[in-house]
Formats: C-alpha cells, sequence, structure tokens
C-alpha cells in the first residue's frame, strides 16, 4: 500500500505539477488537496514488490501473481473515489445515464466514465482475474492478464473519457 501511495503521488508531482511543487515543495505532502497518479502508483507498486520478493526470497513474478487480482478493489475504490469527487469526467453524451458533474460549469451531460472503470477495472478485473488464479498457472499468467485487459479496459473507456486539462493548483 505504502508504494501506491508513495509512487501515486510521486507520479503527480513529476507528471502533471513539477514546476509547482519545485517552486511549493512543502505541497508535495499536502496529500489531502488531492493529486495520485496511477502509472506512478503502478510502478511504486513494482517496486516495492521487488524489494519485498528480493528480501524474502520469493520469485517476483509469483508474488506479482499473487497481488494481481487483489489490485483492481483498489482501482475500483480509487474510481469511486473520482465519482464522488467529480474528477475525470466523461465526454459530453445524449445517453439516459450522463450526468451534469458541478465541475465542468457547462450543464452539459457527460459520461460517467469514472463508473465504467470501476466496473471494467474494478469489478469485471477482479473476478476475470480472482477466478483465472483459482487454478495453478505457470509464472506470470494471472499478472500478464491483469495488465492484457486493465490496458483493454482503459482504452475501451478511454474513448469516452474527457482527457484531463492542467492541473488546478491554489
Amino acid at each position: 500500500v505504502l508504494g501506491a501511495v508513495i509512487g501515486g503521488r510521486l507520479g503527480h508531482v513529476l507528471f502533471y505539477g513539477l514546476s509547482y511543487y519545485l517552486a511549493h515543495p512543502l505541497h508535495i505532502f499536502y496529500v489531502w488537496e488531492g493529486g495520485m497518479a496511477f502509472h506512478g502508483g503502478l510502478v511504486g507498486v513494482l517496486l516495492s514488490c521487488a524489494l519485498f520478493a528480493h528480501r524474502r526470497g520469493v520469485r517476483w513474478l509469483d508474488l506479482m501473481d499473487f497481488v494481481a487480482p487483489l489490485v483492481p478493489l483498489g482501482l475500483a475504490a480509487g474510481r469511486l473515489g473520482n465519482y464522488i469527487n467529480g474528477e475525470l469526467w466523461g465526454r459530453p453524451t445524449d445517453v439516459p445515464w450522463g450526468m451534469v458533474f458541478p465541475g465542468t460549469h457547462d450543464g452539459i451531460p457527460r459520461h460517467p466514465s469514472q463508473l465504467y472503470e470501476a466496473g471494467l477495472e474494478g469489478i469485471v478485473l477482479f473476478l476475470a482475474t480472482w477466478f483465472y488464479s483459482a487454478k495453478p498457472r505457470r509464472s506470470g499468467q494471472v499478472s500478464g492478464l491483469f495488465l492484457i485487459l486493465y490496458g483493454f479496459f482503459r482504452s475501451r473507456v478511454g474513448l469516452v473519457r474527457q482527457p484531463a486539462g492542467p492541473v488546478n493548483f491554489r
């Protein structure tokens, strides 16, 4: 968990606000103001798992296969948090379940892409990796399935997700 949080925060700092954080270095620690990046969290988890595997004498891919079915539940929780906070909304739509997000300031219904991601990258990915891992597999197969399905689901939702704009800092 610590690898995900530290990596996620550092990913946000490096990729979305480096100049701001260089000018305000103490704000790196202001996690209550938001700012996490999935790709930074992924790198943090991979590195912390590599360190754990090395110290315990466990094969890294075996550890990744154990961890992979658990990750989607955390992803779902994060996307539900994005939904509750009104972040990372989708593109404008005319589907009946389109939602108006206050942060857009335009009153246009949009895809609730956070909920799509919570469902696909969270629930569906959890079920797929959980049931696939129930039978013994060669090392790396469960984590490989996770990566393939995550990439597929993320790319599908990306078709209706509004691209992230500049980060607003106080």
